[in-house]
């Protein structure tokens, strides 16, 4: 497990590499030769590129993998066997922690040592699967007398992971430990901007010694590769993370062919704090949980709900804490780093200049470095207070360091504003009362609710996933493998 980022590596890995595609084990580059230049949002610096792949590159990779599935190694593999590859794979990952670690820093603008916990994320995620590979279970049902009836986990053949960019090895990690330990074979799809760490996970799972055509990766743009990938007729399920409009165009490209998904489409994650609330555990949470990854963060905890006779005085130890923060470049290693594009970082400060136009208070605001590129895409953090419940600050996701607090009067409009979006990913409850603690966390719909805590989507073992528009399906824990596979019934009648 890597423990300390090098700042110095972070600044510099990856100059000029020209990255492929990994198609059936081999590195290729797009059939039409065509690349995209890779720069990273702390200078706007071109500094690697990759294939602009299209839907030729993504038959190819869909083939490979269909190849692996029905014909090669692969497919007569016990899941033991999986289980010790993705342990070599995992072990892999270590001996290379700290090449990944920079690369996923400066790739996607990450903190250098937010560079290192993905790192440590990804390598956990393959460590359980991988332990778990041979412990998921069918069942014997019971039925007619003369009869035996089985269900048997199976895996779905080729599965299409369409990875964002905010959390690639994450999501990678999440995505293909739980696809390869059910049997699957993978044709991943990694955000064009962020896709670095993506290949190099697909080239060590091949010196890890997986077959090839069992983890393949493609990338390019959502439309000319993303696109084909989740309407292709020989994927057989598509799991994505990102927007509720990329995922719904996901969701019916697959209906095309009646296939399966797994959507995780973000969410405005409230965090609910009652009077009895143990206020110096929760401020250092509070703020971590929306500046973390600049507040890229699908479970970013983005409003703060305070019950009124507490407002002020955890209004002013947030103001506190948020006048101190800095948004600098991922080398710095400081409290933020840049936002992914220009493009978010333009969204989020639309968001922010048409709440203090409808004249929402502002009641803290930190600041971008000094020393920031010009070139890159920095947004200061912004607390505001007073939030209209209605207004898009408080119902839409925002997807940046921007913090929205709203007052409340009891338990019953605490629970109505925290379910008062078309979200439902995580929730937090601050409280000391056990049966409140019990009451709010049923009441509120969301996939996860931590109470006096806050995990931004907990650990690997916890199922994660939405209701409403953050999606369905489960991802982490054992419901992700279930999701990885699908139940055969066989029958016998023996008399």
């Amino acid at each position: 497990m890597l423990t300390k980022p090098d700042n110095a590596y972070t600044r510099t890995v990856g100059d000029g590499r020209r990255a492929t595609n990994i198609i059936g084990g081999k590195p290729v580059p797009a059939r039409s030769g065509a690349t995209i230049d890779v720069a990273s949002p702390s200078d706007g610096a071109v500094f690697a590129s990759i294939p602009r792949s299209d839907g030729a590159d993504v038959d190819a990779a869909v083939a490979a993998a269909r190849a692996a599935f029905e014909t090669g190694p692969w497919a007569r593999m016990s899941a033991l066997e999986r289980g010790r590859l993705l342990f070599a794979l995992h072990d892999k990952i270590g001996e290379n922690a700290g090449e990944l670690a920079a690369l996923e820093s400066r790739d996607a603008g990450k903190p250098a040592r937010q560079g290192v916990a993905d790192v440590n994320g990804a390598m956990r995620y393959f460590e359980f699967n991988a332990g778990a590979a041979d412990k998921l279970n069918g069942d014997q049902i019971p039925f007619l007398d003369g009869y035996t009836a089985l269900a048997m986990r199976e895996p779905h053949g080729v599965v299409a992971g369409i990875i964002p960019w905010n959390y690639p090895l994450q999501i990678l990690g999440r995505v293909a430990g739980a696809a390869l330990a059910m049997g699957n074979t993978l044709v991943i799809k990694p955000a064009e901007d962020a896709s670095l760490t993506t290949i190099r996970v697909a080239e060590l799972a091949l010196e890890a010694g997986f077959p090839e055509g069992v983890f393949n990766v493609v990338t390019g743009y959502g439309a000319e590769a993303g696109a084909p990938l989740s309407a292709h007729p020989d994927v057989d399920y598509v799991t994505f993370t990102g927007s509720p409009v990329t995922g719904t165009a996901i969701q019916a490209a697959a209906a095309i062919n009646n296939r399966g998904v797994t959507m995780e489409l973000g969410g405005k994650s409230p965090q609910i704090l009652f009077a009895d609330a143990d206020l110096e555990a929760a401020m250092p949470v509070l703020v971590n949980a929306i500046i973390q990854n600049g507040g890229q963060t699908c479970s970013a905890g983005s409003r703060i709900l305070v019950e009124r006779s507490i407002h002020d005085t955890v209004a002013a130890q947030l103001a506190e804490r948020f006048s101190a923060l800095v948004a600098e470049p991922h080398w710095a290693d400081g409290d933020l780093g840049p936002l992914v594009n220009a493009v978010q970082a333009d969204r989020v400060a639309g968001f922010v200049d048409a709440a203090k136009a409808a004249g929402t208070p502002v009641l803290a605001e930190g600041q971008v470095s000094g020393d920031a590129p010009a070139g890159g895409h920095y947004v200061a953090p912004v607390l505001f207070g007073g939030v209209d419940p209605e207004s898009d600050l408080a119902r839409q996701e925002v997807f940046g360091p921007v913090l929205s607090m709203l007052a409340f009067d009891g338990e019953d409009e605490a629970i109505r504003l925290a379910n008062a979006t078309d979200f439902g990913l995580v929730a937090a409850v601050w409280t000391r009362d056990g049966g409140r603690q019990f009451r709010v966390a049923r009441a509120i719909r969301s996939g996860q609710v931590f109470v006096n805590c806050y995990g931004a989507g907990g650990g690997v073992e916890l199922p994660f996933g939405g209701f409403k528009k953050s999606g369905h399906g489960r991802e982490k824990g054992l419901e992700a493998l279930r999701d990885m596979s699908a139940t055969k019934a066989i029958i016998f009648n023996h008399g």
